[in-house]
């Protein structure tokens, strides 16, 4: 069965200690530490060494979404401290302006495939201009921007045939007309189930979901259901 866990930005926005402690104890065997927001990184790298992260086989760091304020070159810096550990790295591909910098992390590199509000990496022949660029990249697939993107299922299909091989790690969410991410319902999980079979098993399960504490095991239970797992 494959690790299944929780963003720590969708559980407690912009608060990674705070979303550590909500899966303390609970049956998260993964964990995204975010820093979506590109305030969060240096406080969330510095903080690393002080992390209880026992309970967790699968461990990820996502990169901030958008740079205003820090340049591309410090926050490669700083996520080489990340890689150090072994640990995938998400990404947005708008992020990448100087692909150069971000080759280095080869596949530790997860680039994730993006929501309506963007424009480049939701479809299969966008994300396939990002590999070109950084062949060595790995794929965050994202099933909830996958289907709001075409909510016939039909583009989630092609990235996960054409990219099977690069798929590092998921991303589930119910995702709404606002690309904000929501506890799973009925309709997401009827449409994530009908491309689950092309997941490569054991496959990291990251819920973007933002639940109660008191909710987090149902919502587990509810990703596999909708991933067909176990």
């Amino acid at each position: 069965m494959p690790p299944i866990g929780f963003s720590t930005g969708s559980l407690a926005f912009g608060n990674f200690r705070l979303g550590l402690q909500m899966v303390e104890g609970q049956r998260a065997a993964a964990i995204e530490l975010s820093a979506l927001r590109e305030g969060e990184l240096v406080d969330l790298v510095s903080a690393i060494d002080e992390l209880e992260l026992d309970q967790f086989s699968y461990i990820a760091v996502h990169a901030p979404s958008k740079l205003e304020r820090l340049t591309e070159e410090f926050v490669v810096d700083q996520l080489k401290k990340v890689a150090h550990r072994g640990w995938p790295i998400v990404l947005h591909p708008d992020v990448v302006r100087v692909a150069e910098l971000w080759r280095p992390f080869g596949g530790l590199l997860c680039i994730e495939n993006m929501d309506i509000r963007k424009s480049t990496g939701r479809t299969t022949n966008e994300l396939n201009d990002i590999f070109e660029i950084l062949p060595e990249a790995s794929l965050c697939f994202d099933i909830g921007h996958a289907r709001q993107v075409d909510p016939t299922m039909s583009e989630a299909e092609l990235i996960l045939k054409t990219f099977q091989r690069r798929i590092r790690q998921v991303h589930v969410s119910s995702v709404g007309s606002k690309s904000n991410h929501e506890p799973l319902n009925f309709g997401a999980t009827r449409a994530f189930q009908r491309v689950a079979h092309l997941l490569p098993a054991d496959t990291p399960i990251i819920l973007e979901t933002p639940v109660l504490r008191e909710q987090l095991h149902e919502e587990i239970l509810a990703a596999r259901d909708a991933l067909c797992v176990g």
